[in-house]
């Protein structure tokens, strides 16, 4: 989350039918406890199109799975729409207990922003997984050079500059607002000021802004280092409080003299109402990811920072997230008062 901590902080900103269940999927665990169950399989849930963290998020798991032999399927679902809140209805009305849905920073904000009916309240937390800087961007071939450059334009040119990132108070636009506040505008007047244009995933923010129909764009480092690296974008700078792995020659907001650290963290949700043994069964499973040296080749491929929770800490981390989340949102407008 921002450097600033707590709220304070946050408010300068603005059919797969796969049988992996009780039944055919689930087994009884073994050493003689007959609650206990383990998963021969289980459904992710990418609530993204292809493309994007989420996606990318959740096919990354499901190659680690399969290839440690830890489920023999994983196939992903992808379920776009609505900042991941079309995903979280479908998960809210899943049966299936060995499901697992990508969720994440962006989410928790969407929820609030689109009033969304499903909740990340009502489902069932089970890991907080990792989490990654964002990096601001724009057309390699654009006349901004720094931060400034592009915040000054914003600032100056309202409505003229459009910046394309995540979908609506989710992590990009949250940043964005957090910019053009540091930069000195009032918090109630961003929404006036900021020219935000939500996407639904990665490949097309990078169609936009190679395309020239936004100025800029933000998203985490993952979407946007390809392009970068092929010098088709121009990375400005990186939210986390040191250099990307991914990018390791672009500054970061606090080397640009923006007082902000921001990173997306993203995790896995399990259906509403699963039994005891059903979740215990899905944490076990998702811990045994975390200490594969699969899952570690991932993270350092990837770019993404281990963020491991479970249990009662994910919970706690979870409840405070979303209050803060929800505290900025109405700070810049965005979220219901």
């Amino acid at each position: 989350m921002a450097r600033r901590s707590g709220a304070a902080a946050l408010a300068l900103a603005a059919g797969l039918g796969l049988a992996a269940c009780s039944g055919t999927g689930a087994q009884p665990a073994g050493g003689g406890d007959a609650e206990a169950v383990s998963f021969d399989a289980v459904q992710l849930i990418a609530p993204a199109d292809p493309g994007g963290g989420w996606d990318q998020t959740a096919r990354a798991l499901g190659e680690v799975l399969t290839g440690e032999d830890l489920v023999a399927k994983a196939p992903v679902e992808n379920i776009g729409g609505a900042g991941g809140t079309v995903g979280l209805a479908a998960l809210a009305n899943e049966k299936d207990p060995a499901t697992l849905m990508v969720t994440g920073l962006v989410m928790v904000g969407a929820v609030e922003t689109n009033a969304s009916q499903s909740r990340i309240e009502d489902v069932t937390p089970i890991a907080r997984l990792t989490e990654e800087p964002l990096v601001v961007v724009v057309p390699a071939s654009s006349s901004y050079e720094t931060v400034d450059d592009l915040v000054d334009a914003i600032v100056k040119e309202g409505a003229a500059i459009s910046v394309t990132g995540g979908s609506a108070g989710g992590a990009d636009h949250i940043l964005a607002g957090m910019l053009v506040t540091e930069a000195g505008v009032d918090p109630a007047e961003v929404p006036s000021t900021l020219n935000y244009i939500p996407n639904s995933g990665g490949g097309e923010a990078v169609t936009m802004l190679l395309g020239g129909t936004v100025q800029a764009g933000i998203s985490g480092v993952g979407e946007f280092a390809e392009q970068v690296e092929a010098g088709e974008l121009r990375a400005l700078a990186v939210s986390s409080g040191e250099p990307s792995e991914l990018l390791p020659e672009v500054p970061t907001l606090v080397d640009e003299g923006y007082d902000i650290e921001l990173t997306n963290w993203r995790g896995l949700l399990a259906p509403p109402g699963i039994d005891d043994a059903d979740r215990e069964a899905l944490v076990e499973l998702v811990t045994e990811l975390h200490a594969s040296d699969a899952w570690a080749k991932t993270l350092a491929d990837k770019g993404w920072s281990d963020a491991f929770l479970v249990g009662d800490e994910f919970q706690e981390f979870l409840d405070g997230n979303i209050a803060e989340v929800t505290e900025t949102l109405q700070t810049i407008g965005l979220g219901a008062k």
